[in-house]
């Protein structure tokens, strides 16, 4: 089995079905289908491929992003998406560690990917254009709609994407991952977001942040997959979106869903979805709450990591609603392992932590990558004796409910103490103007570290630097070795590829060493 054949499975049960949407057109799956395996044909026959070999896509979110993944895999090639947000360096590095020898890529694009690809071995294919040599279209059009020769060639252990972090700890690394794995992790993501054949699953992150959570998941079982533009979040525009699409499914990081609860937006305009998941950074448990009240339970939240597909903890829809009825706690919580995956909070020396002490999470999965590509030191630091090693700290509970504390790179050592960002960070959520928070540690003669906060108000003007810290000390009740030293306001905070908070670009502000 391959994610090749996946789609083609879905276009024998369902042909007539639809496989793709936005808010103007559709496709079904037996367009898909002929489109995807017209592209498989035109690969193979312009580039005279090796099994293996990257082809990349380059595009905001768009009705043929299932083709072409589809029809890379089925052609025997490597996927490798690359996101819109990516800086021409980010690029240039993510291309010298791929080597791919196609890149397909929006023409809102094309003149960066022509300069960016300038003297390397890459054969460049213009998505829009509509005529010429670069043309995708024309290549295309020019090749058999029939099955590709390598459609029943291509093996579960064989390579098939590369998924770019966002290179927020560094140059980018390249998570590489082959059929089995993503088509095992699939299989997961289906029954913990309830994906099914008739779910419409909205896109509103980046396709390239969404290979092995949502795309693959929703060809393997027959879904239609929807696009909007991520761009920028609009919250109107995306329950507009919702309602004229009869969207059932979708995923947001917190601040997308913040964004949501600030429009009014009533639970009879969302009344088509039934899951809504979130995940990517921590989500204030009030918030949550406000959620839970305004829409129901229709929230799953994840946590896990592009190095295991995804999936490591989910906070499940029923885990929401005992939340809300004597267990409020949970809120706080990442949830309890998945499907097939091993799930441990340890300490330095290895040893599962008792119930209430604090360590390291790590995962053990058969869907876990297969390391970074080509980069076996990063590989060798990450994963140790078949353990994925997370880099967050973590508690665990009796029930073996998940508590992320912070990222071990982001903990503030002020006075010798271990501060946890998330903690400022969740007081200051608390306060009804705030949108936003980001919180770092400078240094500090005296204390070894200080606490400064970014915040982004909902309105311009209605905060500031003394009400944020009388409400700190005063409503919020931190410490005074907690309490924020300074608060900086932006009116948008900075974001990584897929909508987290990039506290190293805060970090930047101040001169400070990133990563």
């Amino acid at each position: 089995m391959n994610v090749g054949l996946a789609a083609t499975r879905s276009a024998r049960r369902y042909p007539d079905a639809i496989a793709a949407f936005d808010s103007v057109s559709e496709l079904t799956w037996q367009d898909v289908e002929r489109r995807s395996n017209r592209l498989a044909n035109a690969l193979l026959g312009a580039l005279n491929p090796t099994k293996g070999d990257r082809v990349a896509l380059w595009a905001p979110n768009r009705v043929e992003v299932p083709e072409i993944l589809a029809g890379i895999a089925k052609a025997g090639l490597t996927y490798v998406g690359l996101n819109f947000r990516m800086s021409d360096t980010d690029l240039l590095q993510v291309l010298d560690n791929a080597d791919p020898r196609a890149l397909i890529v929006a023409g809102e694009f094309y003149d960066r990917a022509t300069a960016i690809v300038s003297g390397r071995e890459v054969q460049l294919y213009d998505l829009d254009g509509s005529k010429g040599e670069h043309c995708l279209r024309t290549h295309t059009q020019r090749a058999s709609s029939a099955p590709p020769p390598t459609l029943h060639e291509i093996r579960p252990d064989d390579d098939f994407c590369i998924v770019y972090t966002s290179g927020t700890t560094g140059t980018p690394k390249g998570v590489w991952f082959d059929h089995g794995r993503v088509l095992q992790h699939a299989t997961v993501a289906a029954l913990e977001y309830e994906i099914s054949q008739s779910s419409r699953y909205l896109m509103a992150i980046p396709h390239n942040s969404s290979v092995n959570i949502t795309l693959v998941p929703c060809m393997t079982m027959g879904a239609a997959m929807g696009f909007i533009d991520s761009r920028s979040f609009d919250a109107g525009a995306f329950v507009d979106t919702v309602q004229m699409t009869r969207s059932t499914h979708s995923y947001l990081v917190p601040t997308q869903l913040y964004r949501l609860l600030d429009t009014g937006t009533s639970a009879d305009r969302l009344g088509s979805m039934s899951t809504l998941g979130y995940g990517a950074a921590p989500m204030s448990p009030d918030k949550a709450g406000e959620l839970l009240d305004r829409y129901g339970p229709i929230f799953n939240q994840l946590y896990g990591m592009a190095e295991i597909a995804s999936i490591g903890t989910m906070l499940r829809k029923p885990d929401h609603v005992a939340a809300m009825n004597g267990r409020p706690e949970l809120l706080r919580s990442a949830g309890q392992a998945s499907y097939a995956i091993d799930v441990r909070v340890v300490s330095q020396e290895g040893k599962d932590v008792e119930p209430g002490e604090r360590g390291e999470v790590i995962f053990a999965a058969p869907y876990m990558m297969k390391g970074y590509y080509r980069d076996s030191e990063r590989t060798r630091s990450a994963l140790r004796n078949g353990w994925i090693h997370s880099g967050d700290i973590a508690e665990i509970d009796s029930d073996g409910f998940i508590y992320i504390v912070d990222r071990m790179k982001d903990l503030i050592i002020r006075g010798g103490f271990n501060i946890a960002p998330v903690e400022i960070e969740s007081a200051l959520h608390r306060h009804p103007d705030v949108l936003e928070v980001g919180v770092i540690g400078v240094p500090d003669e005296e204390w070894g570290e200080s606490i400064v906060a970014f915040v982004s108000p909902k309105k311009e003007g209605r905060l500031d630097e003394g009400e944020l810290i009388d409400w700190c000390r005063d409503i919020a009740g931190l410490g005074s070795l907690k309490m924020p030293k300074e608060i900086r306001f932006l009116s948008s905070l900075p974001k990584n590829a897929v909508g987290k908070i990039a506290k190293d670009e805060l970090r930047r502000q101040f001169g400070l060493p990133q990563g």
